[in-house]
């Protein structure tokens, strides 16, 4: 699978989210100083992640964005998978690539298992691990 920048960015704004919401609203312009990452770019990222389920927006004075679900609920894999569209894939059976090889191909089923581990290790982690995961490292570097 190839993650580009779009999924983990996409990865980096929920985390930031999830640690700046306390379930309320935190605006693009919040997330993109803290990531510094473009805000038209986040705009776009969290259109794909709104019509994913991933977030919701709230409109008016004091809007912005929180998480749709509870951290804990809400997988790595899942956010880059809305956050890519189409997944990208390394096996030929799964990429729709047809290179006229693939009935006698002997490693294909490499190609297929290492895919099906990618997407378990990313749907094992959720933002509620990151999260706690890098507030851990912040507390170990201020000892």
């Amino acid at each position: 699978m190839k993650i580009t920048t779009r999924g983990r960015y996409a990865v980096m704004a929920l985390v930031s989210l999830a640690g700046a919401s306390h379930g309320n609203p935190v605006s693009l312009k919040d997330i993109s100083r803290q990531e510094d990452i473009s805000e038209l770019y986040l705009q776009q990222l969290f259109s794909r992640l709104r019509r994913s389920s991933l977030v919701k927006s709230v409109r008016g004075p004091g809007g912005g964005f929180i998480l749709a679900r509870r951290p804990s609920e809400i997988t790595i894999g899942q956010i880059i998978r809305a956050a890519e569209g189409k997944n990208a894939r390394v096996g030929c059976r799964s990429s729709g690539r047809k290179c006229g090889m693939i009935e006698r191909c002997k490693t294909q089923n490499m190609w297929d298992t290492l895919e099906m581990r990618i997407d378990e290790f990313l749907d094992g982690i959720t933002i509620e691990h990151l999260f706690l995961h890098q507030a851990q490292e912040r507390r170990e570097a201020e000892a």
